[in-house]
Order: structure tokens, then sequence, then C-alpha cells
């Protein structure tokens, strides 16, 4: 069993249990999931199976697609309705108000990690040290918003406004954090109300399956993941690539998937004007 699988996580579940899940009902041991999903957030978490955990890495680097929820005019700690409620205030906001703000964060930005996060400070998690009452300086990084639009009509509850936006972003981005960002930018205050992913790179929505629904059959092959060139393996070629022996690259490409059989044994990256193994899937030295 090597391969993926796309799975719809539900709410009030941890990408962690997820994975919990998928060894209990596979039987497996070597189990990953790409990209952490937060309880309050639904859609598609790629779980990894057997030697496909090699790819978790490579998977987690791929851009993201999001339908946010924001209600306006409330903060919390976490930066969404999970959390202790920190300030409240009136906030009318007009749909062109919105839709500029949302438009202000197209590109690149320098974006803060939220406090209630798994990155890590000096061996510590940012969360641990939020419920431990310690401040600490969060870390910033560069994030990218390749697209973000108003979605739906926007509701005027009492003294808030709420809205839905849809969001593709680069790796490590914290749509909580653009959430607060896009407040900012409006001059007030705001939460995450709900979060559903409905795509990492290539793998979408409407091809992932519920958790109950997990089984040995619907893994998706590591051939049928990787965008790349294919190569079935010849008994010359076998014996070079199985010991990790770099190959002249007469492909002329940046990456290679060995195969025999129908089953993924090595990927290969160029490297200067040969090919090199990156990833070892069945047997060799890797």
């Amino acid at each position: 069993m090597n391969g993926i699988l796309i799975i719809d996580k539900e709410k009030n579940m941890t990408s962690r249990d997820v994975v919990n899940s998928v060894i209990k009902k596979l039987n497996i041991k070597k189990v990953g999931h790409t990209g952490t999903l937060d309880p309050i957030a639904t859609g598609v978490l790629i779980i990894c199976v057997g030697s496909a955990t090699k790819l978790v890495e490579d998977l987690t680097c791929n851009d993201k697609e999001y339908i946010a929820s924001v209600k306006l005019g409330i903060s919390t700690d976490t930066l969404d309705s999970t959390g202790t409620i920190l300030k409240q205030e009136k906030c009318i906001k007009t749909k062109e108000e919105i839709i500029n703000a949302l438009n202000s964060f197209k590109g690149k930005y320098i974006q803060e990690v939220p406090k209630y996060s798994a990155v890590k400070i000096n061996g510590k998690k940012l969360y641990e040290y939020a419920r431990e009452n310690i401040k600490i300086e969060l870390p910033k990084r560069e994030i990218e918003v390749k697209s973000i639009e108003l979605i739906d009509d926007i509701v005027y509850n009492s003294d808030n406004t709420l809205f839905k936006f849809k969001c593709s972003v680069s790796k490590g981005t914290y749509i909580r954090s653009l959430i607060k960002d896009i407040a900012d930018k409006l001059n007030t205050i705001g939460i995450m109300t709900d979060l559903r992913r409905i795509r990492q790179g290539n793998f979408k929505i409407e091809n992932s399956i519920k958790l109950d629904d997990v089984s040995k059959d619907k893994i998706i092959n590591i051939i049928d993941i990787l965008d790349c060139k294919k190569i079935e393996l010849n008994n010359d070629l076998e014996k070079k690539v199985l010991n990790g022996v770099a190959i002249d690259n007469i492909y002329n490409v940046d990456k290679v998937l060995f195969i025999r059989n129908n089953e993924a044994i090595s990927l290969y990256k160029k490297c200067d004007d040969k090919l090199k193994p990156y990833k070892m899937f069945k047997g060799g030295i890797l």
C-alpha cells in the first residue's frame, strides 16, 4: 500500500486524528499528512501511505485554495470563533470597501504567524507559549496571495458584517492571519468563523472521499500522483537506479519517475547535466 488518499476532513478533528484513523482502518504504520488543517476547518487533507510518506514535504509545498467565512466587529485570542473574545465593536462595511480590501492583498506580503499555531520557537510550539501566557515575539514570513475574491452576498447581522471569500495562497499562509490583516485594512477587527480547503496543488475537493470510506482500493498510486516523465526500467537501468547511480539526462527533463510493473521505484531529479536520485520508493540504497 503505497500512495495517497484525498480526504475531506470533517470539522472538530485534528489532522493527526485523521492520520490515526487511517492507520487503524488500513492496519499500516507509515501514514502522514501534508498541510495541517485546524479542527475548525474542513476539506482537502492529503494523506500519504507507505513509501509515499517520502513525498510529504513535496506535496506540502503546493499552493492551496480556500473558502473562508469572516465576521467583522469581533476579535479573539485564536483569531477564529473558537477562541476567547477579546473585544467587540459595531462594524458595518460596504461591499465596495470589502472588495477593495481583499484586492489589496493580491501578491506577496509579510504575514505574522498567529500565536495559536504549531510553529516552533526555541524548540517549543507557539500555542504552548500562548497557553502558558508567555509573551514571545511572533515570527513573520513572506507569503503570496495568488488570487482572492468575494463570494456570496454580504450579511449584516445586528452590529456585525459577515462575508465569504475564496483565495489561492502559497505554502505557509495562515488564513486566520490573513483575515486579521483584512480587518486591519478595513480599520476594524474580525475573525474567521469557518474555513474549507477546496484544493491543494492538483488535488481537488471533488475528488476527495470521506474518512468513513477509506479503504485500500481508494489509495491513489504514486505513479498517478507525480506529474513528470515516467520510464519503465529495463534490466541494465534497473541495476543503476537501485544502486542510486547518476545517469545521463537523455530525456531532457527536470524529473523522471522510474517504474516497474506499475510500481514506483525511484524519483530522479536533474542536477547539472545528470539525473540523480531524489526519492527511493522501493529497494535501493536511499
